[in-house]
């Protein structure tokens, strides 16, 4: 398995960051433009730097060209995809299997919903991609999946249509659970679960769920 790190450049707790990564080991690590600061601060050299670099400070580009085995994506601000977008893309590129993005979540929430749209090509890649902040943890599923006490990131489990409708929705080892129940979007049935077994399950026939581990 290669698991890729993104440094995005929202909002990111350096102290939850420095815990997380001595944790979490990644063979390749992104970083996307103003995400760069938050990389110095936390004494990374990344793999590769992408984007067009209107957010990042002079000082810590000039730091970081100094080193010569870093490989630069340079792009033009006027450009359709995003830097988060284009360092995913390049994660992908890479084969990476596994990946992980920091500093997605905090500060324009135009970003912060693009980012988790940018996770549905990864899933049709059968990569797996997940969005991490102190608090939540944020990922895609097509299909059934497995949930096990202390091994989530908090108590409460959500569940959220991706697609326009999910059908067959069923829910066992939760505190609500569900049986053969369709969703589409526009509804909040499925926000604030929680586990009642060391075991739940979720499956269901058709459609992509936003699934969020989360704790007050």
């Amino acid at each position: 398995m290669k698991r890729c790190l993104i440094l995005t450049g929202g909002k990111l707790s350096l102290a939850f960051a420095g815990s997380f990564l001595k944790e979490h080991k990644f063979e390749k690590v992104v970083a996307v433009d103003g995400g760069l600061e938050a990389a110095k601060e936390l004494d990374i050299i990344p793999d590769v730097i992408v984007g067009d670099f209107d957010t990042v400070h002079p000082e810590i580009l000039a730091y970081y060209r100094k080193m010569e085995h870093i490989v630069w994506e340079v792009h033009q601000p006027e450009k359709d995809d995003t830097d988060t977008e284009l360092a995913i893309k390049r994660a992908l590129a890479m084969n990476c299997s596994h990946i992980t993005l920091l500093g997605a979540t905090g500060g324009r929430l135009d970003h912060m919903v693009g980012n988790i749209h940018l996770l549905f090509p990864c899933l049709q890649k059968g990569t797996y991609a997940e969005i991490v902040d102190s608090q939540n943890r944020l990922y895609l599923i097509d299909g059934e999946h497995t949930f096990r006490k202390g091994e989530t990131w908090g108590k409460y489990i959500s569940f959220l249509p991706l697609t326009e409708e999910v059908k067959g929705i069923t829910l066992r080892g939760f505190k609500y659970p569900l049986t053969d129940r369709d969703i589409s979007i526009g509804t909040s049935l499925c926000i604030s679960n929680e586990l009642v077994e060391e075991e739940g399950t979720i499956t269901f026939s058709d459609g992509v769920l936003i699934t969020v581990e989360s704790h007050d």
